[in-house]
């Protein structure tokens, strides 16, 4: 994992947008972060975590994001951080904005946007950035699995905390192995010691759940068995438990059969008793019932020879009865016509008494007379209700003329009012639109201005930053000139000395009888001798060298200086002479006056509208009142001929009225006294008709008395039966000869004779012998019953019990295997013989490649003096710990780490935490850690530690990494010379980064 750079708005203590250019800081592989005390140094590691996890580390992670939010920001600025970095071969770019509370856009109050989060990937064949997800989830899954390790080991790997490895050091095993677990997700390891426990305890209660279920069917069957089935004291897991229960059950099952078959021979003979006593009981029973119903058949004949008088009475009535049914059709007939007689009767005087005293005494034709003279006057009204309903259209139509003439003198009203305004109506809106013109054309002129001043803004700024860095650029250019020389003085000075002792030098290949290379002597007396402080070749040209890199780094800084010059010229001829804050000024002033004529511009579009609408009302008002005028001229006839038509009604309705108030009351009268008329002929026409058919029926009714033989018609009606009465008697006479025939057929029965001439039966004593063997055949009955339920209940717990013990069989095999893997992984089993748990055993396998990883560094940084090791030793309880010593190779003994130095804890915490980097990144599957950081402790060390400490940190660079260090101390601001500065304001902190 490799940073490239990032931006920072509003969060922590930078009130605005904040960047960091990682890809700079690497060039050098070691950069130093620094600044005050609260400036906020932290803030920037804290960015980096959240925009890969979303949340900041370990106890700074609180509340839902709010927290994360300057209190320097400007309301309407929205935290963001975006980290551009490369992970697993991929560019990615992240951004997130955590939730955030801001003031509503309408109302008071505020509310709470949700948090946001973006991933893009570079494509590097297509040259551009592609969006990839927006979804918090899918995001935090993509990144866990690309960096292969959680926050906390991030945390812990990536931004090194040297206070967390301090305590490290000195912590007991409990909470190493806390910090341990964390790191290297040994948590299931954990779970599988768990899981082996509860399986343990599962598979225990299972077994003694079995044993318990075993000896309750033990017991049940010891309730049924009784004292034929002894069972000994048992308790679950007893040893021999299956055994002795199943044996205690065959004994019992054997006993109870035996008693199955001395309950079926007692049944059978039960049985046989009971079914001659049913028989003998029978029989009695069978010479009672006949005996009985002879003695019954006596009694109810004797019963029918004293009721015999009054069956023939009965008879008797009945046969005149069945005569006076021929009469009774006459009869009715006559009742029908009296009943219809006496209704017409009274119908015909209620009517008459409706009529008036002139017409009560007249007949049937008198009264039809006087009802068709009504109905012809009634018809001769129709024309009168049609005058009388034109009348009410007319004084409808009038009110209508005095609506309509009230309507138009209102339309009147107002359209003189309203037009008498249009005047100065019309010249206020046109004033409008030319205001707004003017506005749109002052709009337009600002709107050519604001680029210019825009851009004289921009080149004010990049000026004034350019003044800062050309005066940067000349002391650089100057001291790489000085360095230059003073490197080319010393190379010549070096040149120089060689050149003087040159002949020593050359001396120094001479041989006695070779040639010399100068003078070709072959004989060398007395050859130069090599003074103290010879010059050689070697550092004459390490000299050159030195002075051509030299000029190299003063070329180039002249270079930057040229550039730097030029692009503040160009600067300053873009935005002039003028000060940046009163070009500021100008162009706040300037877009402030735009805005103002944008929005009085705004408005002409509306005002032209408005102008229109009054023109088109004004045409409106002035065909209102011309239509209103036309109106009134029209109303003014029609008014006078309404007025004519009415007179002309008015005498014709009067004329009709007669002296009811109207022609509907007129008609109303004669339509009443029609009705009345008419009623009245009907009902004394039916009233003869009634009288008339009474007379004939009592003559019908005379002549069928006397055909039935009845003296007067009186007779027979007295003769006459209704239904009930007919119904009664001629029940008494069927249930009369019934009971006759039943009787003499009950005593016309052979075996009824013949059983009345036998002694009398005792059926009771019967009784009770049947009821004896009948008691005798349930005892038995039950005892058979109880004894198959005994045997059916053994059989079946029996193979119950069987069962049971055959599926406790596999089941106690294995609880006995995992009760010793779960003692084995918990550390209390006898093969364990450190008594050290499954997760403490990884977790120390772990601290040894740690311990093994950290001494490498820690032997540099220390000279050689201390190793870090891993104990075994127990602790507390008896059990294994997760000890680490360290040996002091001065004094060739291991102590403990607890007794090291601050300044010795620091940089063993430092070696430590490098080594369990790199032993995290091996376990995460390999992920480059291209970029780590490292918080605070350098200045508990001397000047040499510091040095071996920091060449240590420098060698990362070998494995192409980036190391920041995150320190206070001011001796490291000399010795590492690329740094990300936080500087600390009243307005938020700002970031600055150097040598870069």
């Amino acid at each position: 994992m490799r940073l490239h750079r990032l931006d920072i708005t509003a969060f922590g203590p930078f009130g605005g947008s904040r960047s960091v250019d990682f890809d700079a800081l690497a060039a050098a592989g070691l950069f130093l972060l620094h600044g005050p005390t609260g400036a906020g140094k932290t803030s920037v590691l804290d960015a980096v975590c959240y925009a890969l996890y979303g949340a900041v580390p370990g106890a700074r992670q609180s509340g839902q994001g709010m927290h994360l939010r300057s209190d320097h920001a400007e309301p309407r600025t929205r935290t963001e951080v975006r980290l551009d970095l490369t992970v697993a071969g991929r560019r990615l770019e992240i951004t997130r904005q955590p939730p955030w509370e801001r003031r509503k856009l309408r109302g008071k109050g505020t509310t709470v946007d949700k948090a946001q989060t973006w991933l893009r990937e570079y494509d590097s064949a297509a040259g551009v950035w592609k969006d990839r997800s927006r979804s918090h989830q899918e995001i935090g899954e993509e990144i866990t699995q690309l960096l292969g390790m959680s926050r906390e080991q991030f945390c812990q790997v990536v931004l090194l905390p040297q206070g967390d490895f301090a305590r490290f050091l000195r912590a007991d095993a409990e909470a190493r192995g806390r910090l341990l677990g964390r790191l290297f997700d040994t948590q299931r390891f954990a779970d599988a010691e768990k899981r082996l426990a509860e399986r343990r305890r599962a598979t225990e209660a299972r077994v003694r759940d079995g044993d318990a279920a075993l000896l309750a069917d033990a017991h049940r069957m010891q309730q049924e068995a009784g004292d034929a089935m002894e069972l000994p004291e048992l308790a679950p897991g007893d040893p021999g438990l299956a055994d002795t229960v199943l044996g205690a059950a065959a004994v019992a099952r054997a006993t109870a059969r035996e008693r199955l078959t001395v309950a079926h021979c007692r049944l059978a003979a039960a049985e046989s008793a009971h079914a001659t006593n049913r028989r003998t009981l029978d029989d009695v029973r069978e010479l009672a019932r006949l005996q009985t119903r002879f003695t019954e058949a006596r009694q109810r004949a004797e019963r029918l020879q004293e009721r015999a008088g009054a069956h023939r009475e009965a008879q008797q009535r009945m046969e005149r009865a069945r005569k006076a049914e021929t009469v009774a059709p006459a009869l009715e007939l006559r009742q029908a016509a009296e009943e219809e007689h006496h209704r017409a009767a009274r119908a015909e005087a209620h009517a008459r008494g409706m009529l008036p005293d002139s017409c009560a005494d007249a007949g049937a034709g008198g009264l039809a007379a006087a009802a068709r003279r009504a109905a012809e006057e009634l018809g001769g009204l129709d024309a009168a209700r049609r005058a009388e309903q034109r009348l009410a259209q007319l004084a409808e139509e009038r009110s209508g003329l005095d609506r309509q003439e009230r309507a138009d003198e209102d339309v009147l009203r107002e359209a003189e009012t309203w037009l008498a305004a249009w005047d100065a109506t019309r010249a206020a809106l046109q004033s409008r639109v030319d205001s707004a013109q003017e506005a749109a054309t002052r709009a337009e002129q600002l709107a050519v201005q604001r680029d210019p001043m825009r851009g004289r803004l921009t080149a004010a700024r990049t000026r004034d930053a350019l003044a800062a860095d050309l005066e940067d650029a000349r002391r650089r250019a100057l001291a790489a000139g000085q360095q230059a020389l003073d490197a080319r003085a010393h190379w010549l000075d070096l040149k120089e000395q060689r050149l003087t002792g040159i002949a020593a030098e050359l001396a120094a290949h001479l041989t006695d009888g070779e040639p010399c290379a100068v003078c070709g002597a072959t004989a060398h007396p007395a050859p130069a001798r090599k003074i103290a402080g010879h010059v050689d070749r070697e550092t004459e040209d390490r000299a050159l060298a030195a002075h051509q890199h030299a000029e190299e780094r003063h070329t180039e800084a002249e270079r930057r200086l040229g550039v730097v010059r030029e692009a503040l010229a160009a600067a300053t001829a873009e935005a002039g002479d003028l000060p940046t804050t009163q070009l500021e000024e100008a162009a706040a002033e300037l877009e402030q006056e735009y805005a103002r004529a944008r929005r009085a511009a705004s408005a002409l579009h509306a005002v032209h509208e408005e102008l229109r609408r009054a023109e088109r009302e004004r045409e409106q008002r002035l065909t209102d009142r011309q239509q209103a005028a036309v109106r009134a001229a029209s109303r003014l006839t029609r008014r006078e001929t309404l007025e004519h038509e009415q007179a002309q009604l008015d005498a014709e309705l009067t004329k009709a009225r007669g002296g009811s108030g109207s022609v509907a009351a007129r008609a109303a009268q004669l339509e009443r006294q029609v009705a009345l008329l008419t009623d009245a002929a009907d009902a004394a026409r039916t009233a003869e008709d009634a009288a008339q058919r009474l007379k004939d029926a009592d003559a019908r009714l005379a002549d069928a008395a006397y055909r039935a033989g009845f003296d007067t018609p009186q007779a027979a009606t007295a003769a006459l039966l209704d239904a009930a009465a007919h119904r009664e008697l001629q029940h008494r006479l069927d249930a009369w000869q019934t009971e006759e025939s039943a009787v003499r057929a009950m005593l016309a029965e052979a075996d009824t004779a013949a059983a009345a001439q036998q002694p009398a039966a005792d059926p009771v004593t019967a009784e009770r012998a049947a009821a004896a063997a009948e008691h005798r055949l349930r005892e038995a009955t039950s005892a058979r019953d109880a004894a198959a339920r005994c045997c059916a209940e053994l059989d079946r717990l029996s193979a119950r019990a069987t069962e049971a013990v055959r599926r406790l069989a596999p089941l106690r095999e294995e609880y006995d295997r995992v009760a010793r893997l779960a003692a084995l992984t918990a550390g209390t089993s006898a093969d364990n013989e450190r008594k050290m748990r499954l997760e403490s055993y990884v977790l120390a396998a772990r601290l040894e490649q740690v311990a093994a990883a950290a001494t490498a560094r820690l032997q540099r940084m220390s000279s050689g003096r201390y190793t870090l090791v891993h104990s075994d030793d127990r602790t507390g309880r008896g059990r294994s710990g997760l000890g680490l010593h360290v040996v002091d190779a001065w004094t060739g003994r291991e102590r403990d780490t607890a007794t090291l130095s601050g300044g010795e804890t620091f940089f063993a915490s430092l070696a430590l935490a490098l080594g369990l980097a790199d032993v995290v990144t091996d376990e995460a599957g390999g992920v480059a850690l291209d970029t780590l950081f490292i918080d605070e402790g350098f200045g508990s060390l001397d000047d040499q530690t510091l040095d071996e400490v920091l060449d240590v940190l420098d060698s990362l660079r070998e494995r192409d990494r980036t190391v920041g260090i995150v320190s206070h101390v001011p001796d490291l601001r000399r010795r590492i010379h690329a740094q990300l500065e936080v500087v600390k304001g009243r307005g938020g902190s700002t970031l600055r980064q150097r040598g870069v």
